[in-house]
């Protein structure tokens, strides 16, 4: 019975990444997520509010450099500190400033649904962080004619334009956004060495090609002021500026029109014109001496005389 090389036996076979946080760990994904760390570093760091939410990709901390003081992450799988569903975050409406879904919408069956509670979970002016595979680029060309069934090949890239339109039916607006990784996709470390001049070269000859993008998003609501009818706008300013009480002793209501008086209270009594109070110490008609008030003032006197024959 031929006995086995215990040196041949003793090597492992190199088996293929099966989910996407196995693959970062290969030399292609390594050089994505590095380039993705560092422009995140320098986003969340100008970001600010109290509560901010990773969903996705647990394992690997993106956002390490934010200034925000809670700071939490959210799946399924891995080891997050909220073992929750992205289509169903337990998190009340308006509660977080921050959300980052680090490529959570091209491998999930219901983005727009993920997209929607992300929308509930996010106070108003809330931040947005996606990132994703950009289908106009050497990736996405290696998707299309040779698909594996492995990461990230296995998901549905979502273009830059179509994940805008997704962003502005749930009223968000776009902030900016960032492009990398211009070198094709190989697996060799060496051959990603080779070409790294691409990196300088993508960014100015074809800017929108790079590999992965980052899309930076704003929650925004639009705000409710109450417009009150015409009609009771003038019927308020008549009340305020009509006055409370009449100079010459009668009582008036709010609406400017004199209460009626109980009958003897004041026999033919009329009402004389204004009289205009110009003296420190004048005579309202009446024979009655008032004090000059500040400013102009009108006061009105009754007199009450006999009936002719």
């Amino acid at each position: 019975m031929p006995q086995s090389d215990p040196q041949q036996s003793a090597t492992p076979a190199a088996n293929p990444a099966t989910t996407l946080a196995a693959w970062f760990a290969t030399p292609l994904g390594a050089y994505v997520l590095a380039w993705e760390q560092a422009s995140l570093d320098a986003l969340v760091a100008d970001l600010f509010g109290y509560f901010a939410l990773q969903v996705g990709l647990p394992d690997i901390n993106f956002l390490r450099d934010s200034r925000i003081p809670w700071r939490s992450t959210a799946a399924l799988d891995g080891h997050p500190a909220v073992v929750a569903d992205a289509h169903e975050l337990p998190f009340a409406a308006e509660s977080l400033d921050l959300v980052l879904l680090p490529h959570l919408l091209e491998t999930s069956g219901e983005p727009h649904q993920i997209l929607r509670e992300v929308e509930r979970v996010l106070r108003p002016e809330g931040q947005l962080l996606v990132t994703g595979f950009n289908p106009v680029s050497w990736w996405g060309v290696r998707r299309m004619f040779g698909q594996t069934g492995l990461p990230p090949w296995d998901a549905e890239f979502v273009s830059v334009p179509r994940m805008k339109d997704w962003l502005k039916l749930l009223n968000f607006d776009i902030q900016g956004g960032l492009f990398g990784c211009y070198r094709p996709p190989f697996e060799s470390e060496q051959w990603l060495a080779r070409f790294a001049f691409l990196e300088s070269a993508g960014r100015r000859w074809w800017p929108i090609a790079g590999a992965a993008y980052i899309m930076h998003a704003k929650k925004r609501v639009a705000g409710m002021r109450l417009i009150t009818p015409a009609r009771q706008l003038a019927r308020r300013q008549a009340r305020l500026l009509a006055p409370a009480v009449r100079q010459g002793g009668m009582p008036a209501d709010l609406s400017g029109r004199m209460r009626r008086l109980p009958d003897g209270a004041l026999n033919h009594a009329h009402f004389a014109q204004p009289v205009w109070s110009g003296d420190p110490l004048h005579a309202d008609g009446c024979g009655n001496a008032r004090p000059r008030s500040r400013g102009l003032s009108l006061s009105y006197c009754a007199s009450s005389t006999s009936p002719t024959p």
